[in-house]
C-alpha cells in the first residue's frame, strides 16, 4: 500500500527511527482491533504532497481515516492528542482530498475520521478513540 510505485521502506524496519518502529506497531494494534470488527484495510501510510493517511478503511458503505498517535510513555502532549494540532488537521483534510481523488469510485461513501491514541507502555496496549467532527 503506501504511495503507488514507492516501495515499503517499512518492510523489516530497515533504516527506520526509534519513533517510526512505534508509530508502525500503533498503526499494526490499530489496524488489528478495527479488522476485527469488520474493517476491511484499503490504504496504508498512503502520502502525496499535502501528507500522508495511516490507515484507510472501509466497511458497508463506509470510510474510516485513522490517524494514530503512539506513545510508550507519559508525555506532555496528552498521550498524543497535542500532537493533533490545527495544521497537522489541516494537512490531513488535503491529503483526503488528494486521496479521494485519487480513488473516485469511494466518492459516494460516508467517510469518518477517527484519531487512535495508541498507549505502547506497560503490557496492557490501551487504545483511546477519539472522532474527529472538523478538521479545518
Amino acid at each position: 500500500m503506501g504511495r503507488p510505485g514507492n516501495p515499503d521502506r517499512r518492510a523489516g524496519h530497515q533504516g527506520l527511527t526509534k519513533q517510526q518502529i512505534q508509530g508502525d506497531r500503533a498503526e499494526e494494534i490499530a489496524f488489528q482491533l478495527l479488522q476485527r470488527k469488520g474493517w476491511v484495510l484499503l490504504d496504508r501510510n498512503w502520502s502525496c504532497r499535502w501528507g500522508e493517511l495511516d490507515l484507510v478503511l472501509q466497511k458497508d458503505q463506509r470510510l474510516l481515516v485513522v490517524e494514530v498517535k503512539g506513545r510508550t510513555a507519559q508525555r506532555h502532549d496528552r498521550g498524543g492528542l497535542d500532537a493533533f494540532h490545527s495544521h497537522k488537521r489541516r494537512r490531513l483534510a488535503r491529503a483526503i482530498s488528494c486521496w479521494r481523488s485519487h480513488h473516485p469510485d469511494a466518492g459516494h461513501q460516508l467517510l469518518q475520521v477517527v484519531l487512535a491514541l495508541v498507549n505502547l507502555s506497560g503490557s496492557a496496549t490501551r487504545v483511546r478513540w477519539l472522532a474527529i467532527h472538523q478538521l479545518s
